[in-house]
């Protein structure tokens, strides 16, 4: 039986020109999260990340409060859908940046409904796989560690793979990947138990280095 901590990347830089760089405070989750690990004394047997530059420096920031280092094994699979790709898809003006709180609503609404279109086989981004394909990327790293791996996995990646990777192992519906993408928090951590034929849902979504009042404005969604 083995244990597989599903994390997604710490806070990253929504609004500016380049998304996919983690923010100070980002940083700041990802150490904690090591920090809390070592203090439990959890250790891994085997790492494996998205290709993403918000993967290996959430990995970096885990590394540092953890005071290891891991050898990660790099799965492209596990990268993220490309968000304005999927909004240009249904909105094909220019996309403004969001600076309010409104701009914000309004985006993750498109986006919301961008998603759907695109599980659903209507539209096609510009840019990226099919659904079918970004699917079959998740599941062929979680049919991965199930061949090759026993005791702590650690995964690092984004939150519609790890949304995506929960609704198979749910065997729930696309969209019910889309709610749980959207709840899903920064640097927050979702458990599978695995045997080689399956894995199960431990827990989702959680925060346990966030516990204490010092933590709880660290506590952010994008």
């Amino acid at each position: 039986m083995g244990q597989l901590f599903l994390v997604r990347h710490g806070q990253a830089s929504l609004g500016a020109a380049d998304y996919d760089q983690l923010s100070a405070l980002g940083q700041q989750q990802s150490q904690r999260l090591g920090e809390h690990w070592h203090a439990q004394g959890i250790t891994f047997d085997a790492v494996i990340t998205g290709a993403m530059n918000r993967h290996a420096q959430t990995l970096a920031g885990i590394q540092q409060g953890m005071d290891t280092q891991h050898k990660a094994q790099v799965w492209s699979g596990l990268n993220e859908y490309d968000a304005e790709a999927v909004i240009r898809a249904i909105q094909p003006r220019e996309l403004v940046k969001p600076t309010t709180a409104e701009g914000y609503k309004q985006y993750f609404r498109l986006l919301r409904d961008g998603l759907t279109q695109w599980m659903a086989g209507v539209v096609s981004p510009q840019g990226m796989p099919s659904y079918t394909e970004f699917v079959l990327g998740v599941t062929a790293a979680l049919d991965h560690i199930r061949q090759q791996h026993e005791g702590n996995v650690l995964l690092v990646s984004s939150g519609g793979p790890i949304a995506t990777a929960v609704a198979q192992v749910l065997r729930t519906s696309p969209e019910t990947s889309i709610e749980l993408n959207m709840r899903m928090r920064n640097s927050a951590v979702t458990e599978f138990s695995f045997n080689p034929k399956r894995h199960c849902l431990v827990s989702f979504n959680s925060l346990p280095h966030f516990e204490t009042p010092n933590h709880e404005d660290w506590i952010t969604f994008a």
